[in-house]
């Protein structure tokens, strides 16, 4: 577990949190460093929008649940330095550093300072920060297994239709049970506009009954990112996207996945499933459920276009 370098009394002062990872160095920094992989590697991560800056800067746009209906978004301004293995950061709520320092039994230790803006912040970032340590501990010492657990496809789609009317149909999800055959149950809130939190009730096309929880953030109109944070029992991590693409002659829909198996439940397959089963079996029933939303959204993005070609023709 994460160990504290500052006392807990003065959590007004800069905090200091350490956690030893059997890993290399150079395995433990980039693991800290590729922000892209943070919502499929950290469970309170959403989304991240990343902008690369001058040589040793980027910008990190952070989406990230509090709690079991909230989502907080902030910007951190990094300084990364790979050969002394060290990341800095700055938001408007607190700077600090990480760090990744080699021990002399093949281990290193992965610290994280913060120097919070406001009186008693660390209070409250202590959870997450602790949380975080483990799972970036996690991450690198499993870095070899989480690549070949983890699956990673997108599945585009030409509609001859309006890119506001494709994103409309896909994110009114409260309105699926009624437009999707394999949803059964959506309960939907949205108290944050273009935040949703939903449970999900669907059947793979094998049959197989699934209750999931979700988060999305919607960009209208052009992409609506999800995580999921209850999950099907063969899934560890569940993440992916809906991009819309406007070109010349309709829309490009992009569905794209990103699902890591959860070993402890292959037998859930059959008795002697393999990784390679479960990612078969993954990509066909993900592909084929997101796919089929997107034919749907197809399908009311050009009934509606055809509609007003119809009515352009009979003035």
């Amino acid at each position: 577990m994460p160990n504290t370098q500052a006392p807990e009394a003065a959590l007004d002062a800069p905090v200091v949190r350490s956690i030893t990872v059997a890993a290399p160095a150079d395995v433990v920094y980039d693991t800290v460093a590729d922000v892209a992989r943070w919502p499929q590697l950290l469970a309170s991560v959403v989304h991240i929008e990343h902008r690369p800056g001058e040589a040793g800067t980027d910008e990190v746009d952070i989406w990230a649940l509090r709690g079991e209906n909230q989502v907080r978004t902030w910007t951190n301004l990094r300084t990364l330095d790979r050969e002394a293995l060290r990341i800095g950061f700055a938001n408007p709520l607190a700077e600090g550093e990480w760090r990744v320092v080699p021990n002399d039994d093949d281990t290193v230790t992965l610290t994280v300072s913060h120097d919070f803006a406001m009186p008693g912040a660390a209070q409250g970032a202590l959870p997450h920060i602790d949380a975080q340590l483990a799972e970036f501990k996690e991450a690198a010492e499993r870095h070899a297994e989480l690549t070949e657990l983890t699956i990673e496809f997108a599945d585009p789609l030409f509609i001859a239709g309006a890119v506001e009317d494709a994103y409309e149909l896909l994110y009114r999800a409260e309105q699926w049970p009624d437009r999707f055959p394999h949803v059964t149950r959506i309960d939907l809130s949205e108290d944050v506009p273009n935040i949703q939190f939903f449970d999900m009730d669907t059947l793979t096309p094998d049959g197989r009954p699934h209750t999931t929880r979700s988060v999305r953030i919607c960009f209208p109109h052009g992409k609506i990112i999800y995580k999921q944070i209850t999950l099907a029992p063969l899934l560890s991590a569940h993440t992916g996207h809906w991009v819309f693409t406007e070109t010349p002659e309709g829309t490009v829909a992009e569905a794209r996945h990103t699902a890591t198996v959860n070993p402890a439940n292959l037998h859930l397959l059959k008795p002697d499933a393999t990784v390679k089963d479960a990612r078969a079996y993954l990509r066909r029933a993900l592909s084929a459920n997101s796919v089929a939303n997107l034919r749907y959204a197809k399908e009311y993005a050009e009934d509606i276009a055809d509609g007003k070609l119809k009515e352009s023709v009979d003035a």
